[in-house]
């Protein structure tokens, strides 16, 4: 995408984010463009969901809007770069006189059950999950996950690295190649730790370097010659867990320093203090009890799909969307990278992401069984490309959640793809991923397994197939009710003409529609009399 490209879709955002004074902060993730918004209220929601390239927003600390994996790095610079200006335009992206009211083929929507409604329903849903969730250990969860999530695309590039050179290792070719190959895809994981400990103390109002200092102390080789409990220390032992807990109390000790210590000896004591006293109880404490907690984690997950099998993936694919929906699968993420520190490879990934092939199997039957519902499938048929390769949040909440059913028909279909994952596992061939993030179809090109590539790209594809296939078949049989398809399965303009009132040559209502005649509003919040929804 050309840079051209990047610049107009961030100048079509910020206007409708309430231009370059309402954004406080800008940063991404994997496919999320994160905004720190002054005025919540200022956010013209429905516009621009409108825009093409947006894919959805999710509501959490930050206002996150979904553009997708390689365009959300291209296009967060632009934005950022128009903000930190102020000079983006003032005016919203043209729309016709009828969409900026809310009349048919604008975001307003139409009478009866129309994406966008679908879409307001979500967005209800993620503002009650958000108060509900605001809880002191989901806060907690969020802030590691903040952690980790830039991370990510070094764990990617270096995982594909990986499997690159692992591919020619095994076919015996460029044999000159392999080592470098190796060194460029270990040199990140060898020092994760290091990272680690410099995003905690940034998330946690530390001075970053000091936290990357501290966490530096577990890789380091020379901890070989230093015996804790008995035993002698293993450079990289505690891995990531004891980098993070290491940069929490670095974190303090400065704190502590900073309250206490004059400020003409500041610059010299508080640094010193802070290594020192962090990096002698990393050494005597933390490596050793986070070493042995990483080893019980790396032994609980393969020894729970090796016992569990199929149970256990069933178990694990069927309950990752609630997860995500409570908030909970931010504790995943250091679990995720400390199997990747200590085997190459998560074995849990691949099981959670089939919770991705329901949701798209369900978004399928949605949109074959509201055949009339030219705005739903509109929504699907859009979203449908970017669920495929794993990002799921405009399926979920702009199609499976709101409707209810199709959420929970999707997380069967999730729960018999992981199933399928977990059965080979137990059988033998177990199926891993080399980094974390992606997943669908993405997820290929980082698997890895105790068998050959082949075998686990085969038990993979299965997994998503089967995903698919019950995802959309559990939908299409059990996912509405004969009233929901009376009331959702109807085209929004011939709803709107059927429910149209007769008016009298003064303009004033001369008669009821010819709908149901529920009263309703038209849902598009203005307070305005509309006509009469069949919903």
């Amino acid at each position: 995408m050309s840079d051209a490209r990047n610049r107009r879709i961030a100048e079509a955002i910020l206007p409708l984010v309430g231009g370059a004074r309402n954004v406080t902060s800008v940063s991404h993730c994997m496919t999320r463009m994160r905004l720190g918004l002054a005025d919540r209220s200022l956010v013209r929601d429905e516009q621009l969901k409108a825009l093409p390239d947006v894919l959805g927003v999710v509501e959490d600390e930050t206002y996150q809007i979904v553009l997708g994996p390689g365009k959300v790095a291209r296009v967060t610079p632009e934005f950022e770069a128009l903000a930190g200006e102020g000079r983006g335009p003032d005016e919203a992206p043209d729309l016709s006189e009828a969409e900026a009211e809310g009349e048919p083929g604008g975001p307003g929507g139409h009478p009866g059950r129309t994406a966008e409604e679908l879409a307001a329903e979500g967005a209800a849903i993620r503002a009650a999950r958000k108060e509900k969730n605001a809880t002191p250990v989901k806060l907690m969860l969020r802030r590691v996950a903040n952690i980790f999530v830039p991370l990510i695309p070094a764990l990617i590039g270096c995982g594909i690295v990986a499997g690159i050179n692992g591919l020619l290792q095994n076919l015996g070719w460029a044999p000159g190649l392999v080592p470098a190959l190796s060194a460029v895809a270990s040199g990140f994981m060898s020092l994760i730790a290091v990272f680690v400990g410099y995003n905690t103390a940034k998330e946690f109002g530390g001075t970053p370097v000091l936290g990357g200092a501290v966490a530096g102390v577990i890789v380091f080789p020379g901890v070989a010659d230093v015996t804790a409990f008995g035993q002698e220390l293993a450079p990289g032992q505690g891995g990531v867990l004891g980098a993070l807990l290491a940069a929490l109390l670095a974190v303090r000790i400065e704190k502590w320093c900073r309250r206490w210590v004059p400020e003409a000896v500041d610059v010299l004591v508080t640094p010193t203090l802070t290594v020192l006293v962090a990096g002698l109880v990393t050494l005597y404490g933390l490596m050793f009890v986070c070493g042995e907690i990483s080893t019980g984690i790396g032994h609980l997950a393969n020894w729970l799909l090796q016992h569990g099998g199929t149970a256990a993936g069933f178990i694990l694919g069927g309950l990752f969307l609630p997860l995500v929906m409570l908030g909970l699968h931010q504790a995943l993420i250091p679990i995720h990278t400390t199997l990747i520190e200590q085997d190459g490879f998560t074995v849990l990934l691949p099981v959670l992401a089939m919770a991705g092939a329901g949701q798209v199997g369900a978004a399928v039957a949605v949109y074959y069984r509201l055949r009339r519902n030219a705005s739903i499938r509109k929504t699907i048929k859009s979203a449908l490309p970017a669920g495929l390769l794993g990002v799921g949040e405009p399926l979920i909440y702009g199609v499976s959640l709101p409707l209810g059913r199709p959420f929970v028909t999707a997380c069967v279909g999730g729960a018999v793809g992981g199933g399928v994952v977990g059965f080979f596992h137990q059988l033998g061939t177990s199926v891993g991923s080399t980094a974390i993030g992606p997943s669908g179809w993405a997820l290929f090109p980082l698997l890895q397994g105790s068998g050959s590539l082949g075998a686990t790209v085969a038990v993979y594809g299965l997994g998503l197939l089967a995903g698919y296939a019950v995802g959309f078949l559990a939908t299409y049989f059990f996912g509405f009710s004969k009233q929901m398809l009376t009331d959702l399965n109807v085209d929004p303009e011939t709803a709107e003409a059927e429910a149209a009132p007769l008016a009298d040559p003064a303009g004033a209502l001369a008669g009821t529609g010819s709908g149901s005649g529920s009263g309703s509003g038209s849902g598009d919040g203005s307070g305005e009399d509309r006509a009469p929804s069949r919903v």
